[in-house]
């Protein structure tokens, strides 16, 4: 199975670039986030626990996840995010582990936003953190998801600050334009590699 490894970090610190060097080094990346999104229309437990929560109208007639709807039901009520989360998160960590078991390189990554909001870093051997400054973080979700600071910094607010994560990560990649990611992805892959940690 090798070692497995977990990459987080907040909003626009750029850990999907940071997962794509290490797929072009032919490590195996697990999306969290992306698999949440597949587990919520095809896992049958887990729609018929959201529709419990939130009513059938969470999704539509064709079967698809109203996104809109559940979207406005928790952003601004952390009582039905804890739920809408507890429901979803297990299911992801799951299917994550299987995920896992099935690879044969020496690591594999699992990329998910609240790898540690969620506990399931717990289930891995090693986490990176991938860290940028605030003001640059604001500007790429800005220009990536067309939205205004005000609603970037509201969804910054549902993730735990940098500062806390970094304590408990395992090593750091900064993505500030300025040290080399590349640099930075080699020395993290050949410390794995060799069993580094």
């Amino acid at each position: 199975m090798g070692i497995r490894v977990g990459i987080t970090g907040g909003i626009g610190a750029g850990k999907s670039i940071v997962c794509k060097l290490f797929q072009v080094l032919g490590i195996p990346v697990y999306d969290a986030d992306k698999e949440a999104k597949n587990i919520m229309v095809t896992d049958a437990s887990v729609i018929g626990s959201l529709k419990a929560a939130f009513g059938d109208q969470v999704y539509k007639t064709s079967g698809e996840l109203d996104r809109a709807y559940l979207s406005d039901r928790v952003f601004n009520d952390e009582e039905q995010l804890n739920l809408l989360n507890s429901i979803v998160h297990p299911a992801v960590i799951r299917a994550g582990e299987l995920w896992a078991q099935a690879q044969t390189g020496p690591y594999s990554l699992k990329e998910a936003a609240l790898l540690f909001e969620s506990g399931s870093y717990k289930k891995l051997d090693f986490t990176i953190m991938v860290t940028a400054n605030e003001t640059i973080r604001i500007q790429r979700v800005m220009k990536r998801d067309n939205v205004t600071e005000e609603q970037v910094r509201a969804r910054m607010e549902k993730q735990w600050p940098d500062t806390k994560k970094t304590i408990m990560a395992d090593a750091i990649i900064t993505n500030d334009g300025v040290e080399s990611l590349i640099a930075q992805v080699m020395t993290l892959h050949e410390r794995l590699i060799n069993d580094e940690r």
